[in-house]
Formats: C-alpha cells, structure tokens, sequence
C-alpha cells in the first residue's frame, strides 16, 4: 500500500484578529493534498511571529512557553498519526482531527460506555438479561462515579486512561467505602472487565488493564435453617400484612429452591398440573436458563390459593406479590429479629439438612432421581449430599 503524505504547518489567521488586537493560531493538517485548519487556542501579536519557524520571536518566557505549546500539539498530532499506521487504519484529515479533538470512538470514556451498554441491556430485560443483572451494571457505574469523584476529582476518565492500579484502587473502594463482600466485589470488577471486553473488540483499546489481575471467588458456606427455626417463622403470626407477605414468599422460595429472580417472574402460566392431578411448577431459571419442574408441596401450594386473588397479583399477572431484592432483604432481616433467628436470611434460597423432612419428601417426589433433585434444588447441593441422596 502507497503511503500517504502527511504534514503539519502553523501560522497566523491574520484576516480575524481577536480584540486584544493578536492573531489567532492555526494548524493545518494536510494529508495526500486534502487539509484541514485547527485552532489552537492561542494567540500572538502579528510582528512577534517567525513564520518560517512556525514559532513566536524572541526568548522571553511568554515566548518560550508559546514555543512549548505549539511543539507539544506537534508531537501529539504525530502520535495519532503514527498509532494509525499501526493499527492500519485509514489516515485522514478527518480522522486525525477527530482524534485531536477528542471526537469518535476512540476517546470514549469509561462511563460513557457504561451508559450505553446498560441502556442495551436495560432493553433485554426478560430477553437475554434479568432486572438484578441490569440493577448490578447500573449500581457499578454509580459506584465509579462516586469513586472517580473522590480519589481523583474527576467526573469521569477515559478507558485509555484506565490501568491495573486503577482497578485496585476501586476494589479497595468497594471493600472500605461500600463495605462490599469479596464475592460481591469479584462480580462488580467483572462488570467493569466487560465493557472493557468490549473497548478492546472495538479497537478503542490496545491493552487489556485486567491483564496480570486474577479473579478468585471464596467458597461460601450456607447457613442451613433447621426445622424448628423453619416452624418458627412459619407459626408466627403478624400484625404487619408487609411481613407476613415477605415471610409467606420466603417460606415458598424454601420449599421450592426458586431464587429470588425466579419467584419474582413466576406467573400462573408456569403452574401445570400432571394426569395425577399434582401441581407442578415448569419454567426456566432465570440465572441458567435450565428448564426444572418442581413438585408443589401441599404447603407451597396452600401460599400460592392465599395469594391467587390478590390486587397486585392480577394486576401484573404474578403468583406472589414480590417486592424488589433490596427490600426483601431488608424485611427479611426484620423477620429474623422478631422470631429471634440469628441467621442471616435472603432472597437466596434457604435448603434444610438432608434429614429434614421436606427435603425428604422434595427428593422422595422425583423417585430418588439425582438429576432430577438437581434442577428442583441446586447443583452445588446435591453435590454435597449426593451420597445421601442416592
């Protein structure tokens, strides 16, 4: 491929002199005979300027500093051309001055990108994507913001300006200033090293920053209620409608392992009955995308008949009327304090040791199917008591 010709000259725009009575300073940029001017910002008294060094006269420091500027848009003008010779890509009049001036998409900034990635993803909620998914993006970018804010005053940064001690820094940020588990800040990196995934498929950038960054999830240990804790708070009896509600659905989430996402979008459409006449629930997992069938035990199935007239039910055509994630935590952390449970409860499902006598009964429905009990509870417990199971 012929080269293509590249210049630059300074010199004054003497026909629109500024109020001060000094000429502007333009640069031209020309590329294979096509040009473009740019003004620099700055400006000098027509008699001081040196035209055939492209430079102000003299050596006073008002001179000097001048001289500094111009050679520093100089090199920098030279920089973008010599970073799309080795990207290969095309160099135009257009391009470089896009590029100096801070335009396209290669000076995109990081949460600009943000922005416009959650906005997709906001789009496919109930598609490709779960509302808790879209939450956790958009939480993150609030959490850069307020961090660029506070360790480097800045409104925002640019994903070329973004390197691994950028990345250590806001995961200390999140484990000091947002009091985040290890886990949880795994997740929320992650979320960053996708529109970084992103940048880098683009062309925006060159260099991954998480190289060298290793993420390491830490094993969690679940709390198992035991059956008298369980029949404590199901034989609790509220004042509050708001509790007994959030109670009645943790109850449900319990005896059919339904994570919070999964309850949240469960409609009377995923409720069939089988040529016995028991009640089973058929839907994908929100998270996998697996597709379970889960047995309705009589005590499940009396909670979803509580529910099955309920104004906010019908109107958003709903098995329960469920509150956002945050919330549910939060009452469910209520919960816990009124019928004196010391364990921390979640939207999370709650299993119950393997002697309990609704997990018997959930395992003993699938006819000691292993494979079957996996897609009923969770992969991760069946693993643990599969000797017990089979």
């Amino acid at each position: 491929m012929r080269r293509k010709s590249f210049s630059t000259l300074f010199f004054l725009r003497k026909g629109k002199l500024l109020k001060n009575g000094q000429a502007p300073i333009c640069m031209r940029i020309t590329v294979d005979k096509k040009s473009c001017d740019i003004l620099i910002r700055r400006s000098i008294p027509i008699d001081q300027w040196n035209q055939t060094k492209e430079c102000a006269k003299g050596k006073s420091r008002i001179a000097d500093e001048l001289n500094l500027y111009i050679e520093s848009v100089r090199a920098k003008v030279l920089k973008i051309h010599r970073e799309l010779e080795i990207d290969g890509k095309a160099i135009t009049v257009e391009t470089i001055r896009n590029r100096y001036q801070g335009l396209g998409q290669e000076n995109k900034t990081l949460l600009e990108a943000f922005d416009e990635h959650n906005k997709e993803v906001r789009a496919l909620i109930g598609k490709d994507f779960t509302e808790k998914t879209v939450v956790r993006y958009e939480s993150t970018a609030e959490y850069l913001k307020d961090f660029l804010k506070k360790e480097y005053r800045l409104s925002d940064i640019p994903l070329r300006e973004i390197d691994l001690n950028f990345i250590c820094k806001f995961e200390t940020y999140l484990k000091v200033h947002r009091n985040n588990a290890h886990n949880s800040v795994v997740n929320r990196l992650k979320n960053i090293k996708k529109i970084i995934g992103i940048a880098l498929v683009n062309g925006i950038l060159r260099q991954d920053p998480f190289l060298g960054y290793k993420f390491r999830l830490e094993e969690t240990h679940i709390d198992f209620l035991t059956q008298e804790e369980l029949e404590t708070l199901m034989n609790k009896e509220f004042s509050i409608p708001r509790l007994e509600t959030v109670r009645d659905i943790f109850v449900f989430c319990c005896f059919t392992a339904l994570a919070f996402t999964d309850i949240h979008a469960l409609s009377p459409e995923h409720l069939v009955r089988d040529n016995n006449g028991a009640l089973w629930i058929r839907k994908n997992r929100q998270k996998t995308n697996n597709m379970c069938n889960i047995p309705v035990l009589s005590i499940a199935e009396r909670l979803i008949n509580k529910y099955a007239s309920h104004p906010e039910c019908i109107e958003r055509n709903r098995v329960f009327p469920v509150s956002s994630n945050q919330r549910m935590n939060g009452y469910l952390k209520e919960l816990a304090d009124i019928c004196g449970i010391t364990k921390k409860l979640t939207t999370h499902p709650i299993f119950f040791p393997p002697e309990n006598k609704h997990l018997t009964q959930i395992v003993s429905t699938t006819g000691n199917d292993l494979e079957m009990s996996e897609s009923i509870l969770s992969t991760s417990f069946c693993i643990m008591n599969k000797e017990r199971l089979s």
